[in-house]
């Protein structure tokens, strides 16, 4: 019967075990690779372009990290490879741009806030007529409804669970949050 006893006590614990592994497992978020998608979203929306001139590869620590990466052995950055372009985000990313122009004033005389949920709100509006503010609301609420479909297709094309969105919008928030140019 102590036996007996044992091997239920083992199955149980490796029940337990398997059920948490499973767990850790689906928990997993690449935050990292979100944040790299929505720097270069945020950047293309924004026409922001990345700096030309690497100042590092002038210094000879550059020069010596750029040797040392090409000799290391080769790790999984295939995988690191992100990929996010789909017809929708395509569509989304030119609808988009192309509201920023408009935006792009309001933006510079505070009448817009970047909340940290990743979306946009009007702000100082109290400079702004009647017919400014319907059409200032009427491109808000446009700009809120591709973020949260951007933020889904995002999820959908990093094969992120649609129940971490929330988290995806948060990490965007970051970039949207920086001072327009």
């Amino acid at each position: 019967m102590k036996k007996n006893k044992k091997y239920m006590l083992s199955a149980a614990v490796l029940v337990v075990a398997t059920i948490f592994a499973c767990v850790t497992i689906n928990i997993y978020f690449p935050a990292e690779k979100v944040e790299s998608v929505a720097g270069d979203i945020v950047n293309d929306i924004r026409n922001i372009k990345p700096n030309q001139t690497d100042s590092q590869s002038k210094r000879p620590e550059g020069f010596f990290l750029k040797i040392r990466f090409a000799l290391s052995p080769a790790s999984a950055w295939a995988d690191d490879v992100t990929n996010v372009s789909n017809p929708t985000i395509r569509a989304l990313k030119e609808k988009m741009k192309a509201r920023f122009g408009v935006l792009k004033p309001h933006y510079q005389k505070g009448a817009l806030n970047e909340g940290d949920d990743g979306f946009l709100s009007a702000a100082n509006v109290g400079g702004l007529n009647l017919k400014e503010k319907r059409d200032l609301k009427v491109l808000v609420d446009a700009e809120n409804s591709d973020r949260k479909t951007l933020y889904a297709e995002v999820a959908k094309a990093l094969k992120i669970d649609p129940g971490q969105i929330d988290r995806i919008a948060g990490i965007f928030a970051k970039e949207w949050q920086k001072p327009v140019r």
